[in-house]
């Protein structure tokens, strides 16, 4: 298991955040706000990924798709056609397996963004 810093955390989740972004815009999906105006529940989610990562070094994609689902529900969120965080809507909340092929490539691309920045260097 790796430690990192809050400060250290949050640095990555911001590299992670806009890297997603940029993902989203290459495949012509609604993109996230940037980081300096990502919701407080969008950039701790971010945050959260981060410090999982680093703890379940070996886990699967889907694992870790499955812990993102679980911290949503019990914050109160549920499945919908939207993303809303006012509404707490995401039409992500369904299992690894029913995800769109896009949407399980972003998924790696999460893990892969910890994995490079957040794990120290050999």
């Amino acid at each position: 298991m790796t430690k990192i810093s809050d400060a250290s955390a949050m640095k990555v989740a911001l590299v992670m955040h806009e890297s997603v972004r940029a993902w989203q815009k290459a495949n012509g999906q609604p993109i996230a706000p940037t980081w300096g105006r990502a919701p407080k529940w969008m950039k701790a989610s971010s945050v959260e990924a981060v410090k999982w990562r680093l703890i379940n070094p070996n886990a699967s994609i889907s694992a870790q798709h499955d812990r993102w689902m679980d911290e949503k529900k019990k914050d109160g969120w549920k499945f919908g056609r939207t993303k809303s965080g006012v509404k707490k809507t995401h039409p992500m909340l369904v299992p690894y397996g029913d995800l769109p092929e896009v949407e399980r490539r972003k998924d790696a691309l999460v893990n892969a963004v910890v994995d490079a920045l957040a794990r120290p260097m050999r």
